[in-house]
């Protein structure tokens, strides 16, 4: 039994000193952060636009949009009453054996309207990481439907990012999210990584340097043997592993691989999905032309959490069938197609067509490269500034000519990150590299991108005060 006077003391801590004591904190030193060693908590009180607001009253440019996210950006009323007013007349209902409810119909007729040719249904979830455990469901029930039980392999890519639950940690090509946790696990195999700095061969171009992403591929599928391998996932642009577009000609020369050997194709649009890039999706952009499509973060702008699996023509036909020999369609989540997250999402889509949230980003987003590019491309530790759309990168090395990492041990990633985040700027220290991450809210101005500029160049200053 606890007593009064036995939690007094908790209620007249700080809400640092609160949060210390009571919540793990994702991707943090555990220890440190609970001795209070780490520093204190940024704890976010508000936000407007591409700007947040914290527990001291300042003022700060969020340039990853939370985790990717937010994407029209923060203190939008417009979500919120959709929120309220679904929340006063329907806060819940499952969606188990045929029951619904009219925001998520909506929401999935809007969401196929959107998609990419030949989609056909809408199966809702609440993020990116169990809509890509869903995924994997559905490829090995296809298969067991189509009587062919060892045709179960996934092939994902090194440094692809695909979540963090335990399939969906497998597929992720990333060693810091495998490390203590027994990932990868099962049937899942990592290719090349599509980037072309650090993965081609000298003097390779582009094009080329696609062709051996491509025979890479074909390669491990002939030595697991073709009828053991069921699909193969990708983002469309890398994102957690880098934010890296892929090189010319990539996406038509792995579709002909996986066409030639009867491989589904899993396009992971959870960060490229719905405006991210300049398009509905990044499939849009580079001609995929996938079976399934995994989306969450800009389906509500993270308003409240939701994910989804749109499945195309060719799937669902088989998914059918397998009510003859399995019965019902045993999967499902309690939330799954939860009318309040469904209403946001509804919102946030109308939201995005009715601003042309979309034709910002194909204004802004190249004027946030070109700009990274102007200021710093030519600086001696920087290697590569790269994006497309809203969102970029800027990659350090320690020897630009020789193309030189840096020791690990210097984080100079994670250093420029904070320093940049000591002049009121959030971008992120990307994993795989010493990796300064841009992935802002769509509705970026450019003025917001002249200060995200005149900022990173102080943090650099500091970082590098010699170069």
């Amino acid at each position: 039994m606890t007593f009064d006077s036995e939690i007094a003391p908790l209620r007249n801590q700080s809400l640092e000193q609160l949060d210390r004591a009571s919540l793990i904190h994702p991707f943090t030193n555990l220890r440190a952060y609970a001795a209070g060693d780490a520093g204190d908590p940024r704890i976010v009180t508000g936000g407007k636009g591409a700007w947040i607001r914290d527990q001291n009253g300042r003022e700060i440019l969020d340039a990853f949009a939370g985790l990717y996210c937010v994407n029209v950006g923060y203190g939008r009323t417009e979500i919120a009453d959709a929120i309220a007013e679904q929340a006063h007349k329907l806060a819940y209902y499952h969606a188990y054996a045929g029951s619904s409810n009219e925001p998520a119909i909506r929401l999935a007729d809007k969401m196929l309207s959107m998609a990419p040719a030949g989609m056909q249904r809408v199966y809702f979830g609440l993020s990116g990481s169990d809509a890509n455990e869903t995924q994997v469901k559905l490829v090995w029930y296809y298969n067991n439907v189509l009587g062919r039980p060892e045709k179960k392999k996934i092939i994902s890519r090194r440094r692809g990012y695909h979540g963090g639950t335990i399939i969906s940690g497998a597929l992720t090509g990333l060693n810091v999210y495998h490390a203590g946790f027994d990932l990868p696990y099962g049937p899942i195999r990592h290719t090349t990584a599509p980037h072309h700095y650090w993965e081609a061969e000298a003097g390779m171009s582009e094009q080329e340097f696609s062709v051996r992403c491509a025979e890479d591929l074909e390669r491990m599928i002939l030595e697991e043997g073709p009828d053991t391998v069921a699909a193969f996932i990708g983002e469309p642009v890398l994102g957690t592993g880098g934010i890296v577009p892929p090189p010319a000609g990539y996406w038509e020369a792995i579709q002909a691989v996986l066409h030639k050997y009867d491989i589904l194709l899993i396009a992971d649009e959870v960060v490229t999905g719905f405006g991210r890039i300049g398009a509905n999706f990044g499939s849009d952009v580079y001609g995929i032309r996938p079976d399934l499509i995994t989306v969450a973060k800009g389906l509500t702008s993270a308003y409240l959490p939701l994910s989804a699996v749109i499945v195309g023509e060719r799937v669902w036909e088989v998914l059918q069938k397998g009510q003859d020999h399995y019965g019902p369609f045993s999967h499902g989540y309690t939330y799954s197609a939860h009318p309040v997250c469904a209403a946001a999402g509804l919102a946030n889509l109308e939201l995005i067509e009715r601003e042309d949230i979309m034709g910002n980003v194909q204004s802004v987003g190249p004027y946030l490269l070109e700009s990274l590019r102007a200021a710093f491309a030519h600086h001696p530790k920087v290697g590569e500034v790269r994006g497309v759309g809203m969102l970029a990168a800027i990659e350090f090395v320690d020897d630009k000519d020789r193309k030189v990492r840096f020791d690990p041990a210097e984080k100079i990633g994670a250093r420029v990150s904070a320093a940049c985040a000591e002049r009121g700027l959030l971008a992120r220290g990307m994993p795989g590299g010493d990796i300064l991450g841009f992935a802002p809210p769509l509705v970026l101005t450019r003025d917001d991108v002249d200060t995200i500029v005149a900022r990173v160049g102080g943090a650099l200053a500091t970082v590098f005060p010699n170069a």
